[in-house]
């Protein structure tokens, strides 16, 4: 029996770092965010979901890495995850490693921007012998960014699409995803305990300290006089 959450309404944010269109990648994340959606309805709750769909900009991505200018394209779709309750991270896997368009995508992020936030890890690929890449090469990437995992991440290689165990583990990362995002763990810690994490200046999610740049100090430092 399920029970009623504590919030009616939700933000989902799914990434796809697919080329390909249609994509198996985009497919697996699309399942499974059909799947939250229906948790969350059988709860009583609604799931708005945002597309990221990288390839699209995966030119500002290339640019951002290199010249650290964020497009327009590219703040919207940062906006979408920094807004969302939860997000699906699904990548295909190249060279037995995630895609570097995922990977450049989450490399330009502000370090404080998912600090917490719920994240669901999937991928996709032509063998099962890439199984573990998601579990041994994303979680500890968003481990880094200091985002909070979903026990179960997601794999799909050919023979899965047609084994009922594939839909058994997206029905169960699901359910961890959305009781994740009911929590309101990630808002938690920002409200209690934001001042206990290190931060880097401009690195905060637009919640750091104000810094006081009319000073002669700060003049001097950027090339300006100090009177």
């Amino acid at each position: 029996m399920s029970s009623r959450l504590d919030h009616d309404a939700f933000t989902l944010a799914v990434v796809s770092a697919g080329t390909s269109d249609p994509s198996s990648t985009r497919l697996l994340a699309d399942r499974a965010a059909e799947r939250v959606t229906a948790a969350a309805a059988s709860r009583g709750a609604t799931v708005t979901v945002k597309a990221v769909e990288l390839r699209e900009i995966a030119a500002d991505i290339s640019n951002a890495l290199v010249s650290q200018l964020i497009t327009p394209r590219l703040q919207h779709a940062i906006a979408a995850l920094r807004d969302a309750d939860g997000i699906i991270a699904s990548t295909p896997v190249y060279k037995a490693g995630p895609s570097g368009l995922l990977t450049g995508f989450f490399d330009i992020l502000d370090d404080d921007l998912l600090i917490a936030k719920p994240v669901m890890l999937a991928a996709t690929a032509g063998t099962a012998r890439h199984a573990l890449v998601a579990d041994g090469q994303l979680r500890p990437m968003f481990a880094y960014l200091r985002a909070l995992t979903v026990p179960t991440s997601l794999f799909a290689a050919p023979d899965d699409w047609s084994d009922p165990a594939l839909g058994l583990r997206i029905d169960r990362a699901a359910v961890e995803l959305l009781l994740l995002m009911d929590s309101g763990f990630a808002g938690k810690i920002r409200a209690e305990t934001w001042h206990n994490y290190q931060h880097e200046f401009g690195s905060a999610a637009g919640v750091e300290a104000p810094v006081d740049l009319d000073t002669d100090l700060m003049r001097l430092a950027t090339g300006g006089s100090a009177v």
